[in-house]
């Protein structure tokens, strides 16, 4: 049953055309892509779901910021602005700017992991399964199995599954994980939260066995939004004291503040233990690959947006108006009948392709698939989560299998209104009618060794 849609809680102050091109522009410009949607043009896409990673928009106050940024070299007023909102916010004693959340993970990482080492995740994304295979390290996925059925409806989807992560660290070896991530939210699973309990839980098991915990915090104002809605006891409390409370199971945090920090630049890595001899191989990391640790790799206008920001993410009316806009899309495609990881999660909707498209294999990329159709169909750039992102393996080269062929529509802040969504949603609708009569996917004709997917070139597969 269609909802009623959660007006914006702000006002439209100023815009950006949209260029809008016909179907077959459209189906020029993806065969001129090679059929991988990183390569268009992004005045050539219509509506930008490829991702929800500094696609935002600021606010007056974020603007204001930029004017008033402190760009000197080293100590910046800026660098201390975001420190202290950053120890207000998480509590953590040691706050440390990067240009964004792959930066964080290739500062951190390396400190804990190399060759013959494994990390465990409630599920890995691409970009830090990447550098836990960069530094040599095997990442192992352990979601709870309610996750891998999309059509499954339970609260806290993205949970670990940590019976199954302790029988892991029993058979590999304590000494042998040298890290556990927790992502919230559950990106690869959906953008599915993670509760609290959860948390804790997984912290006491890296207690015991003395293995270093990280939260992977990216979408971690929408994880605290969805604890105070769904699990008992925290409905009487402040979205601020939920977070802190998170982030007091862990033992260190790496973030993209490019979602929910609301910013188009930055990321945060954050240590407890102010005394922890960590942070003095954060900062050499730092300055080897970021820059002087006092600016992280941003320029002192990116510290101070980033700053507000983190106070503006948890804002209790922006965060409900962030969730309804979720919630209408989702009551659409309900009505609709179309298949999505269910419930819907806090950043996008993650389209079940392999349900859309059971003729076609997890080798030919159906989540690919869907994502191409529906830039021909409507001109939305989406991207897949599923085969295609999960790449080849390391050891062996042979193509994954993923546990979900998904299309995700990555849904950036402040930015898309209510006829957005109408047009999202019935460009889905719209291609799952004649989802039948797509017989075959894509086959990759070039692929670089790791992350492929943001290069690869692809071909359909013709009728034999």
């Amino acid at each position: 049953m269609a909802i009623k849609y959660i007006p914006e809680p702000f006002r439209i102050k100023m815009v950006e055309p949209i260029k809008m091109l016909t179907r077959e522009e459209r189906i020029q410009k993806i065969k001129e892509a090679k059929y991988n949607l990183f390569n268009l043009k992004g005045e050539d896409v219509y509506i930008d779901l490829l991702t929800d990673s500094g696609t935002n928009a600021m606010s007056q106050e974020q603007w204001a910021g930029v004017m008033r940024g402190d760009e000197a070299y080293a100590g910046a007023s800026s660098y201390f602005k975001l420190v202290e909102a950053g120890k207000d916010i998480f509590n953590y004693d040691y706050i440390q700017p990067v240009h964004q959340g792959r930066a964080a993970e290739k500062v951190l990482f390396p400190t804990f992991l190399h060759k013959g080492m494994f990390a465990i995740s409630n599920m890995f994304f691409d970009t830090t399964r990447a550098h836990v295979i960069l530094a040599g390290a095997r990442p192992i996925d352990c979601v709870i199995e309610e996750a891998k059925d999309p059509s499954h409806r339970c609260k806290f989807k993205g949970n670990m599954d940590t019976k199954k992560m302790e029988e892991i660290i029993l058979e590999k070896g304590p000494e042998n994980i040298g890290l556990v991530v927790m992502t919230i939210t559950n990106n690869s699973a959906g953008g599915q939260p993670v509760s609290m309990a959860n948390i804790r839980e997984t912290s006491e098991i890296c207690k015991k066995y003395n293995i270093p915990f990280n939260i992977d915090a990216a979408r971690y104002a929408e994880n605290a939004f969805f604890i105070k809605r769904d699990e008992e006891g925290y409905q009487n409390k402040s979205i601020k004291e939920i977070v802190r409370e998170m982030f007091s199971y862990g033992d260190m945090f790496t973030m993209s503040a490019k979602k929910d920090t609301i910013v188009n630049m930055g990321g945060l890595i954050g240590i407890k233990d102010g005394n922890s001899p960590l942070i003095l191989k954060v900062k050499a990391n730092c300055i080897s690959y970021e820059g002087f640790f006092t600016y992280g790799g941003l320029s002192g206008r990116d510290l101070e947006a980033l700053a507000i920001g983190l106070y503006e993410g948890i804002d209790d009316n922006y965060l409900k108006y962030r969730n309804g806009q979720m919630e209408y899309l989702a009551s659409r495609l309900d009505d609709a009948g179309i298949a999505y990881q269910a419930p819907i999660g806090g950043h996008g909707a993650f389209i079940d392709a392999k349900a859309m498209f059971p003729q076609i294999p997890y080798n030919e990329f159906p989540g690919q698939v869907l994502a191409i159709e529906l830039y021909i169909e409507a001109g939305i750039r989406t991207c897949d989560i599923g085969s295609y992102m999960l790449g080849n393996d390391p050891d062996t080269g042979e193509q994954l299998k993923a546990d979900f062929e998904f299309t995700r529509l990555a849904i950036p802040r402040r930015v898309y209104t209510q006829s957005h969504f109408d047009v999202m949603a019935d460009a889905i609708i719209a291609v799952s009618k004649r989802a039948h009569e797509i017989k075959h996917g894509y086959k990759i004709t070039w692929e670089p060794p790791i992350l492929r997917h943001f290069q690869a070139s692809l071909a359909p597969i013709e009728e034999k």
